[in-house]
Order: structure tokens, then C-alpha cells, then sequence
């Protein structure tokens, strides 16, 4: 074989410690290589030269270039070198920092051996301990419940129910979010996930006025308080949404730089190109091209202890769960590195989640984020589900890609979603094929990870891109709704299967084949996006959708015990 055909990458999501006595390590082979045996050659580092110990790998599926040999290795010390010994034809190779050879000079090993020079505490990805258990749900608020029937409602410009406009404010508030905790409790939903609610002129709230001030819209600080309480007695957590890439162009700071130009205190709190600001003509740094929301530098260290002030203050006099990081890979990694030391100092189970869109490795190294929403994931059902010609191989091929990306342990804190307020609602994407958004709520729920449903999924609500993806939540609820489906498949979530399972994604017999295992329980998901009958090989069913005659129909798909 040619050194090409073979990898494997140190402190990667192919070699890193689950905890002081524990190692995970994968080898990446060329898609369709086969071996009669892989093992891995380990010990401390200091010992292997004279002695390894032997573990054989698992072979696991793979994405459309690597399959992949999987292993833990128990540790009885904190340093370790390895190497992999690789059979084939009864012929014995080694691959180590020197590449694939014929023969292996373990005397001298030190020179070539992998190794992880020693497994510190904080080399370890924690998992909050709430997160492998957590069904969220995303709640745009102006658009979800109003409670407060006291408030000052002249800014409402909308019936509820109404068409939704981009300036249009129908009204919700967090007291309504409050008033339907029974509701989501009662679908499952054990974990908040609210959009901006702090002073901001608009009814998304991503343009910051005032961060210590939530917006009189949607209450204040003791209707927060409340919300928060009431969810901790019902197990649920709050997670809130940070907007510190930016900020609005009216918040105090900007305003004064708007005045005093660069003799203003905050200037450096921004990007300016100038000694003044040009409104007009904007010569300073903003998100997207809106002029209203000036970028904030995060490197200036002044903007930065305010901002890290903000996520303490919220988690400390408020009892706040996690926060959701807008534009979170547009903000230096320093300000994520020090925000991350200071609110999990304040609490350790806080849960951050980033919003970023593409690869983010660099950000979830157990530094800064503990996991982003899972938009690459969504891209991959919208092709699947959404799909002319959906293959299950491809789909399958994306699904151990992604795995493949992060740490082991990031994987249960993904945030997965099929559709959110940045998208268009997935039922409608799917053309209202309620068949196919089943079995790809199935799908989310039974992957690793977080499953997050956008507001009204459950009714299933549809909407196409912003602003009509942030539609009212329906005042009464239509017979025909997915509460008693999402019921469901919450329930399959309370499974210790799903909560602490290994997973693997493969293509069978046209379909896509999900499955989940713990010690000897084993789950598995056959979704048929075929245009015929397809018989998946199961065991006891569980939840199904399209199940006629011991067969699947075509958008149909089964979760059954066993293979």
C-alpha cells in the first residue's frame, strides 16, 4: 500500500483522551481497503520501547474517502505511545510518524512512535450534565405566546396569526413562554432555547441596545426570572442568545464614538476607518451589510470584559443554563477563550452552543464552544429528505463525515435541527410531504446529538424564508398535528441508548439504516425514501410510519429493537 491510502492524525478527532484512564484512537484506511487484522501497539511512553500492549480495532463505516478502525484504550498511565500493526494476507505491516513499513525498530521507538505526551484535566472534553438528555426547542419570542395582557401593545402593527412582515411585531412576550411550559413539558421538551429578548428596536432583537436590559416587549428581569424558575421545577433549562459579534448602531458606546469620533473612550470598541464616523457612508466594520449593526472588536480587551460581564451576570442573578453565540466564527478566538473560563467559573454545567455553519473544529477543542448548531447536518437532510433522487449512501457517507469532524464527545452536544429562523421551515422545503418530515424528525431524534425543534415543527408549521419562517404560533392547534408523533419520539430520547449510545450510519438495501447500541441494546432506524416496498430486517417495533404487510412503504420508516 501507498503512504497515501493510510492516516491518522494525533490530538485530533482521531486520537484523544475520554478521561484520565481512557483513549480513543481511529485509522483512517482508503475507502474498500480490507485487513484480516488491525490492532493498535500501546503503552506508557516511557515503557513501550520494551513492551506493548495489543488491542485489535473495530472496523467502522466511513465517508466517500476513509473507512475507519476504531478503539478505546484503557490506561493505567497518563502517558502514552502507540503505533498500528496492520495484517493482511498474512503479511505484517506497521504504521507509525514514519508511515507504513514492511518491519518496526521498537528499541528506538521513541523517535516515531504517536503519542499523547500526557493526558492533563483540562485536555478533556466535559459534557455538561444535562446535555446528553436535552429535547430543545427554539422559541422566536415576539412570534410564539403573549401572557402579559397589561403591557403597552402599541408597538403591535400584526393580528396574530397574521401575514408576517419583516417590521412586523405581533406581541409575544416571556410570560407567554411561561404560560405553555406545561405544553412543552407535556411533548417532552426539556430545554429552551429563546432568541434574543434584550432592548433592541427590532422583533428579531439581534441589534443590541442595552444588554442589561431586557426589552419591555417582552417583559423584564423578574418575567425572566420567573421563566427560569418555573422551568428548573418543571427539569427543564433556559439556554438565552448572545449577540456580541455585533450590536445596535443606537447603543450608548457606538453613539459616543458617533460624537466624539476616535477622542471617544469606546472607539477601539469598534472598527473604524477614520478618525470619525460616517453613518452615511459607513466606514466601519459591520455584520452582514447592515449599517445599523456595527461589528464589535472583540480584541480590544475593554469591549471584551464587558461582553464576558454580560454572560456571567445572566447566569449568576438570573440561574440561566447556556448560551446560543450568534456569528460566533466571526468573533476572536481570545474573547471565546476567556468568555468560556469565566462562565463556566460562574457554572461549570453551563452549556455553550456557537452559531456556526461550517467545519469548526478550532472551536470545539474544549476551549471555547462545547458544540454549534448543526447546520451541515441540516444541508444533509434537506438533500436527503428534500432530494430529487435521495441516496441513502451519500446520506450515510455525510452523516459519518460529520462524526468524523469532532471529538467523540462533541457529538452529543451538537445542536440538530432541521430548520430554525435562518431557514425555510423543512415541511415546506419538503413541498408539505408530512411523510417525509416525519421520518426526518425520526431521523433527527435518533441521531447523536441534541435534537432542536423550531417552534410549531410539532404542529408542523409551515413558512418560507425570512420573514415567513417566523409565522405566530397557531391559538388552537389542528387535529392533525405531530404533538403525539414528537411525544414519541421524546420518549425514545429517555433511553440511556440514546443518551450514552455509539452510532453508526450505513446504506441497506437502498434505504438509510441508523443505528444505535449500548453494551448488548441495540436500536435501529430504516428510513425507505425509495419508489418501492422495501423489507428492513428488524426486531420488536417501536414507532413506525408507512409499516404495511411486514414491508416499508416508500417515506416511510421504522425504529425496531435489535439489527
Amino acid at each position: 500500500m501507498k503512504r497515501t491510502l493510510i492516516e491518522h492524525r494525533m490530538d485530533s478527532p482521531d486520537a484523544f483522551p475520554l478521561s484520565e484512564n481512557s483513549f480513543f484512537v481511529r485509522l483512517r484506511v482508503s475507502k474498500g481497503e480490507r485487513f484480516d487484522k488491525v490492532e493498535v501497539l500501546y503503552n506508557d511512553k516511557y515503557d513501550f520501547p520494551k513492551k506493548q500492549y495489543h488491542l485489535k480495532m473495530i472496523r467502522k463505516g466511513g465517508d466517500a474517502t476513509w473507512d475507519n478502525y476504531e478503539a478505546i484504550l484503557p490506561l493505567q498511565d497518563r502517558r502514552l505511545a502507540y503505533i498500528f500493526r496492520l495484517v493482511r494476507g498474512g503479511k505484517k505491516s506497521f504504521f507509525s510518524e514514519e508511515g507504513l513499513k514492511d518491519n518496526y525498530d521498537f528499541p528506538q521507538s521513541y523517535f516515531s512512535f504517536f503519542q499523547y505526551a500526557f493526558i492533563n484535566d483540562t485536555d478533556i472534553v466535559k459534557i455538561p450534565s444535562w446535555a446528553k438528555k436535552a429535547c430543545f426547542y427554539e422559541i422566536f419570542v415576539d412570534r410564539f405566546n403573549r401572557g402579559d395582557g397589561s403591557k403597552d401593545d402599541s408597538y403591535v402593527n400584526m393580528r396574530w396569526g397574521g401575514k408576517v412582515k419583516t417590521d412586523s411585531f405581533a406581541g409575544g412576550d416571556i410570560k407567554g413562554i411561561s404560560d405553555k411550559l406545561d405544553y412543552l413539558t407535556g411533548l417532552g421538551i426539556n430545554a429552551l432555547y429563546l432568541t434574543p429578548i434584550f432592548l433592541s428596536k427590532s422583533n428579531h432583537k439581534y441589534d443590541t441596545i442595552d444588554y442589561f436590559r431586557i426589552d419591555p416587549e417582552f417583559g423584564n428581569s423578574d418575567d425572566l426570572k420567573t421563566l427560569v424558575s418555573l422551568a428548573h421545577g418543571k427539569g427543564m433549562h433556559v439556554v438565552l442568545d448572545a449577540v456580541f459579534n455585533h450590536c445596535s448602531s443606537d447603543c450608548k458606546e457606538f453613539q459616543d464614538v458617533v460624537k466624539n469620533g476616535d477622542k471617544s473612550p469606546y472607539y477601539d470598541w469598534f472598527i473604524i476607518h477614520g478618525t470619525k464616523v460616517n453613518m452615511r457612508k459607513p466606514n466601519y466594520e459591520m455584520f452582514a451589510s447592515c449599517s445599523y449593526m456595527p461589528k464589535i472588536n472583540t480584541s480590544n480587551p475593554e469591549a471584551a470584559a464587558k461582553l464576558i460581564e454580560v454572560g456571567t451576570h445572566y447566569i449568576k442573578d438570573f440561574g440561566i443554563d447556556g448560551w446560543r453565540l450568534d456569528v460566533s466564527d466571526e468573533v476572536a478566538h481570545s474573547f471565546w477563550r476567556a468568555f468560556r473560563l469565566a462562565v463556566k467559573n460562574a457554572n461549570p454545567d453551563c452549556l455553550l452552543i456557537g452559531e456556526n455553519w461550517h467545519d469548526s473544529y478550532s472551536y470545539l477543542e474544549g476551549d471555547q464552544f462545547d458544540s454549534i448548531m448543526n447546520y451541515t447536518l441540516t444541508k444533509a437532510c434537506l438533500d436527503y429528505f428534500a432530494g430529487e433522487r435521495p441516496s441513502a449512501a451519500t446520506m450515510a457517507e455525510r452523516c459519518n463525515h460529520l462524526l468524523m469532524r469532532n471529538k467523540a464527545p462533541v457529538n452529543f452536544m451538537m445542536l440538530n435541527l432541521l430548520d430554525s429562523h435562518d431557514t425555510t421551515r423543512f415541511l415546506t422545503s419538503l413541498h408539505g410531504n408530512r411523510s417525509r418530515f416525519y421520518a426526518a424528525l425520526a431521523f433527527l431524534y435518533f441521531y447523536q446529538g441534541m435534537p432542536c425543534l423550531y417552534y410549531g415543527d410539532e404542529i408542523p408549521l409551515e413558512g418560507g424564508y425570512d420573514p415567513d419562517n417566523r409565522r405566530c404560533f397557531p391559538s388552537r392547534i389542528p387535529e392533525d398535528s405531530f404533538l403525539g408523533r414528537i411525544k414519541g419520539l421524546t420518549a425514545l430520547r429517555r433511553m440511556p441508548l440514546f443518551q450514552e449510545g455509539d452510532i453508526s450510519v450505513e446504506e441497506e438495501n437502498g434505504m438509510l439504516k441508523v443505528k444505535r447500541s449500548l453494551g448488548r441494546n441495540e436500536m435501529s432506524l430504516f428510513i425507505n425514501l425509495t419508489d418501492g416496498r422495501k423489507r428492513p430486517k428488524t426486531g420488536e417495533r417501536l414507532l413506525e410510519n408507512g409499516w404495511k404487510d411486514g414491508f416499508l412503504e416508500p417515506n416511510g420508516f421504522v425504529i425496531a429493537k435489535g439489527e
